[in-house]
């Protein structure tokens, strides 16, 4: 295996993926790579926003393993200090202000674009897609024109799909034409409504999603440009492609908006697709999976042993994965304050079962997917397999909660 790239989405849910069966049509690109595609349909994020989620990906660990910290604690192995280490060229290119460098999140690259302190960018953190990628191919030509030809692991990751929801005209043209919004709309439905978390007006949850929408078909368009990029430079037959997302946004179905502490489906039911020379594609695989899993499977994929601090497992070679369920948490953030420990949030999900335990109430849900994807109907009083799931997820609760203390 030459090169391996993560493509990391902000708040992307799973169901505006048109490869997932959705009929939208806003994500044409990706959905045209189907056929080269392994399609992963039960990946779990663990967590339902970024700090809660990228620890999985970038070094297998969950986020209050270490209790809870702002900055990310030593004791986390980097999947980029590992690589580094075995003479991978890494680099890292995003604009989201909670993975900047100030947290921690810069170790073991060789190149960490940080945007927070990028001289171009001192007021808006979050850069378009397209500029990322431009980022991408310049540091691409560069390893060329210095004669550096050994692997390399790319982190990109897009914040295009992250609220205000301010997206340009022409990809919302694209997806709902006959939209007629001006800007300071946009910006009046972010302040008054998103921010707020206001969900009393139906009209307004449908406006947002409209305009987020003109966002996953802003991506898209992202997504295919660096393909295009790989392709120019004569790589992207020596490169695996992992595409994902930290966690979802809500539209109201759980009584609010973006994403908060908690975890049900729209959150943390997630994209995972892998594309590249050896992937099996047009195949889908229906195991349960974790986002945490990923680290293990890049170190598979340029043929390194796993790594004991590590808590996921290789996603490859695919029928050799065994998992049981999949773990995920969060704590209550407050703007500008970070994080309160004493509202601790967890979930457990063992096939389509799924319990939550919200540790400030000693308050539990626990929904049947299959019967209830929507998790509308609490069935944890009523269920046979209630103590069972319970008996997994305490422990986990039990073993972090020590280090809050």
């Amino acid at each position: 295996m030459r090169n391996v790239v993560l493509m990391t989405f902000d708040a992307c849910r799973k169901d505006v993926l048109g490869c997932y069966g959705v009929e939208k049509n806003l994500t044409p690109f990706i959905d045209s790579l189907r056929e080269r595609l392994l399609l992963f349909t039960r990946a779990q994020a663990t967590g339902p926003y970024t700090q809660a989620s990228f620890p999985s990906i970038l070094t297998s660990s969950y986020y209050l393993e270490y209790g809870w910290q702002q900055k990310c604690p030593s004791q986390r192995i980097f999947l980029s200090e590992i690589l580094k280490e075995a003479g991978i060229a890494t680099a890292a290119f995003h604009s989201n202000p909670y993975l900047c460098g100030y947290f921690g999140w810069n170790r073991g690259w060789d190149f960490f674009m940080d945007s927070m302190k990028d001289p171009v960018t001192p007021k808006v953190p979050f850069l378009k897609g397209d500029k990322i990628n431009r980022r991408v191919e310049t540091w691409l030509s560069s390893q060329k024109k210095i004669g550096k030809n050994n692997p390399f692991f790319i982190w990109v990751h897009y914040m295009d799909t992250h609220e205000p929801y301010i997206p340009d005209r022409e990809y919302l043209k694209l997806v709902h034409p006959d939209l007629d919004i001006s800007e300071e709309k946009m910006f009046l439905l972010f302040k008054e409504v998103l921010l707020k978390r206001d969900v009393s007006d139906l009209n307004n949850i449908e406006l947002l999603k409209k305009l987020y929408h003109a966002h996953v078909r802003e991506v898209d368009a992202y997504a295919k440009d660096f393909f295009g990029i790989l392709e120019s430079q004569d790589l992207l037959d020596d490169t695996t492609v992992i595409i994902t997302s930290d966690h979802g946004d809500e539209f109201g179905e759980h009584g609010g908006l973006s994403h908060d502490d908690k975890l049900y489906s729209e959150l943390v039911d997630v994209p995972l697709l892998f594309y590249g020379p050896g992937i099996k594609g047009g195949t889908e695989c229906r195991s349960l999976v974790s986002n945490i899993d990923i680290p293990p499977t890049i170190l598979h994929l340029f043929g390194l042993g796993p790594v004991a601090a590590f808590k996921g497992q290789s996603l490859l070679p695919i029928e050799s994965y065994s998992n049981v369920g999949c773990f995920g948490e969060a704590i209550h953030q407050i703007k500008g304050k970070g994080g309160d420990i004493s509202r601790d949030v967890y979930f457990y999900r063992e096939e389509d079962l799924k319990i939550i335990y919200r540790a400030d109430q000693d308050s539990w849900e626990m929904y049947d997917l299959l019967a209830d994807p929507r998790e509308t109907v609490n069935i944890v009083e009523i269920s046979s397999m209630a103590d069972g799931l319970k008996s997994k997820l305490l422990p986990h609760v039990r073993r972090w909660e020590k280090n809050f203390n």
